[in-house]
């Protein structure tokens, strides 16, 4: 990606926060007429065309919500920001081997994965009417399971897929949690099915909940789970 870089520096302080150390160590300066990598293989790697692009059925976008941004003062969701929006299996690897996982984020940060076009937030108009599943991990052991729970959803692996809207993984001080955002809670089959497969995709045998946006905005953490499996 030639512009991987830039994209992912849409914000300072998100990128800080977010993205990993270079790999390789230390760059090196180059010395004034010195030739790198002069092997006549490299020449012809060069001028060789791209390797085709495997594109998603839709595309997806990043979001953070830095924690070291959020203010009691600032309004719920202003602190949170776009990343990257990719639209292939290429993209995805090339962003999520250059960010970091979970258990490497600050207490307090949100990470959003959502379709595009969808902002990670109740007002939405998509999301205003939905609700999530959420799953509850012990500090750092979240890692697998967000990434098992992205390429689900960007791989379509789920029979009412067109019911989700993204997922987020919170990171707490005692815990971590994912959610998966659906945008019809009162699909209850849908919902019911979400939840079934998503759990057989993590291998997770504990009982998980679902809670309504709406639930969730009128009674904060009062909010009781509407369903279960």
């Amino acid at each position: 990606m030639v512009d991987e870089t830039e994209k992912l520096a849409s914000s300072e302080e998100a990128e800080n926060s977010l993205m990993t150390h270079n790999v390789g160590g230390e760059e090196s300066e180059v010395e004034e007429g010195e030739i790198v990598g002069g092997d006549s293989d490299d020449a012809a790697k060069a001028m060789a065309p791209p390797p085709p692009r495997h594109p998603l059925e839709n595309s997806w976008t990043f979001w953070f919500d830095n924690p070291s941004a959020k203010s009691k003062q600032a309004a719920w969701g202003s602190s949170i920001r776009p990343i990257y929006t990719f639209s292939s299996v290429e993209d995805f690897w090339g962003v999520y081997n250059n960010i970091h996982h979970p258990s490497k984020l600050a207490v307090g940060a949100d990470f959003h994965c959502f379709k595009n076009k969808i902002e990670p937030k109740w007002e939405d108009p998509i999301c205003a009417n939905g609700g999530k599943w959420t799953v509850n991990f012990s500090r750092g052991k979240s890692d697998t399971s967000w990434l098992y729970t992205l390429l689900a959803m960007i791989g379509e692996q789920f029979d009412d897929g067109d019911e989700i809207c993204g997922a987020v993984v919170s990171v707490r001080g005692k815990q971590e949690k994912i959610a998966l955002w659906t945008k019809n809670a009162a699909n209850e089959a849908a919902q019911l099915s979400i939840g079934r497969q998503w759990k057989e995709f993590l291998d997770y045998n504990d009982t998980i909940g679902f809670i309504f946006h709406d639930d969730a905005k009128r009674l904060d953490r009062a909010a009781k789970n509407r369903y279960t499996v």
